[in-house]
């Protein structure tokens, strides 16, 4: 699969030598997430596709039905020499969607458009905790909800349909429902707690 924008191929291996680290974000329409994400400083390359369910190989006419359990999600590959994982989270993953609003972002309704972390290992599981809960203090404090993102283990990835890699990039036009609530996360909270 050849990156609509970049031109790089997305499922082969990327710079030699480099240490990346994997990220698994589920946060309403995978498309307008991709968008977001793949422009951040440090994010090598962006898969979108689904996970969480418990339908082995989905596709998007089983997935928007909202009744195989898959969210739609984005795999992002970054280098955490230039992008911690607790950067990703705060000042972008929690900002970009309305993490109070559960199985639902704007238009876009169903379990399919959920808020999740997926981890891959304990110390990505205590850093999303971490920044759920700096988040969850400071939407209290602007008078939103409770936050509905779950926390779990990253299960099997299944990636989506051509068609809709880098979907945005390649239909300008495009829908996308993701709006955010305005409230910004104090950055360096997770790194700066390690000690």
């Amino acid at each position: 699969m050849t990156n609509a924008v970049s031109g790089t191929n997305t499922t082969e291996g990327t710079t030699a030598g480099a240490r990346l680290e994997t990220a698994l974000l589920a946060g309403g329409c995978f498309w307008g997430m991709e968008e977001l994400i793949r422009a951040i400083p440090g994010v090598v390359k962006t898969e979108v596709g689904y996970t969480g369910g418990q339908i082995a190989d989905p596709n998007y006419s089983v997935v928007k039905t909202g009744r195989s359990g898959h969210a739609e999600a984005v795999r992002v590959v970054f280098d955490p020499a230039k992008l911690s994982y607790s950067d990703l989270l705060e000042k972008w993953f929690f900002r970009m969607h309305d993490p109070t609003t559960k199985n639902r972002q704007g238009n876009d309704v169903g379990t399919q458009y959920r808020s999740a972390i997926y981890t891959y290992s304990p110390e990505q599981k205590r850093a999303a905790e971490t920044s759920r809960q700096v988040f969850q203090d400071r939407l209290t404090v602007a008078g939103f909800g409770r936050i509905t993102t779950e926390i779990a283990d990253a299960p099997p990835f299944y990636y989506a349909e051509d068609y809709h890699q880098q979907y945005l990039a390649k239909n300008p036009g495009g829908y996308c429902g993701l709006g955010g609530t305005g409230v910004s996360c104090p950055v360096g909270v997770v790194s700066a707690s390690k000690g």
